[in-house]
């Protein structure tokens, strides 16, 4: 019987974890940090459900499976004792901008509360590069002053710098991305199409999301615009354009592809590395800049030209 919340790559991350809580001098905050879309929630959840209670076999003490009763309850997210932050809908139903910092101080709320279960009070941040400034201030009260079996799990993106005050009272688990081989893994536990293999880079999880119709025509428009250069015609330009501002996954797609193929020549090549670290930059600049996906697709292909020249 396989895990109810299985996991392929980050042995060393769990293994920390377990040996920390085995000797009895485990941390009150843990800091979870990689590239979107390696599994990151995943580690987060199992953690969670293990120190909630679940079980798995001796060998494997976080793959309990769903016919535990703990992970039972953890699954159908009726745990008392666990509460997750994540960004929210607005009034009109759409994602708010950031974690506010009510969902901050109702989380500080919950740990002051004795665990229903008399165990653990868990509490998992997913993302910490989503909370606003107030509410990243509000999260130190709990990191200063954490509570008694309380236990608190931060999802780290790397898409904007945190607190160095947040950082300094977690312990960090930093994971990177997956093997070839673990990637393939996910995907396929995880039913996806063929085409999300293509996307990946060592990360399923954008694989996934960006396996959408507009995603994959992004990407094989960014691929063609990409092996033109320097000299793409007007009709290679003009189709990246469109399929690139077709949607928000659509723009996330050729990005990753632009991004990806700079990384790729950036090695022994100084002016394809400067529009990489441009390129990595605008992209973390483009939810605060407020930039239309037409600015943001013309600042991207500005950014290759400048790493192999016009020709």
């Amino acid at each position: 019987m396989t895990s109810a919340l299985p996991l392929i790559g980050h042995a060393d991350a769990e293994s920390a974890f377990l040996s920390a809580n085995a000797s009895g001098k485990l941390h009150h905050a843990w800091l979870i940090e990689g590239p979107a879309g390696i599994g990151k929630s995943r580690l987060a959840q199992r953690l969670a459900a293990f120190m909630l209670g679940a079980r798995g076999p001796i060998e494997a003490p976080l793959d309990a499976t769903s016919d535990d009763p703990v992970m039972q309850t953890y699954l159908t997210g009726g745990h008392p004792d666990r509460r997750i932050v994540q960004i929210e809908l607005n009034d009109k139903g759409k994602p708010r901008q950031d974690i506010t910092v009510d969902q901050v101080r109702d989380l500080n709320h919950f740990f002051t509360l004795r665990p229903a279960m008399g165990g653990w009070r868990v509490g998992i941040i997913d993302a910490l590069d989503e909370l606003n400034r107030n509410a990243a201030n509000a999260l130190l009260k709990t990191l200063e002053e954490p509570p008694n079996s309380s236990i608190l799990f931060l999802i780290n993106h790397g898409s904007r710098p945190i607190l160095p005050t947040i950082r300094s009272r977690c312990r960090t688990l930093r994971l990177r991305a997956l093997s070839d081989d673990d990637t393939l893994g996910v995907l396929k536990l995880a039913g996806a199409p063929k085409e999300a293999a293509g996307l990946s880079r060592g990360r399923p999880g954008l694989g996934i999301r960006l396996s959408s119709a507009s995603g994959l025509q992004a990407a094989n428009a960014a691929r063609a615009l990409l092996r033109s250069m320097p000299k793409p015609n007007d009709a290679l330009l003009t189709a990246a354009v469109q399929a690139a501002n077709t949607d928000a996954i659509a723009l996330e797609a050729f990005s990753a592809e632009v991004l990806g193929w700079l990384a790729d020549k950036a090695e022994g090549n100084p002016a394809a590395a400067d529009a990489w670290l441009k390129t990595s930059r605008l992209l973390g600049e483009v939810g605060a800049l407020n930039m239309e996906a037409s600015q943001t697709t013309a600042k991207l292909i500005a950014r290759l030209y400048s790493s192999v020249g016009r020709g």
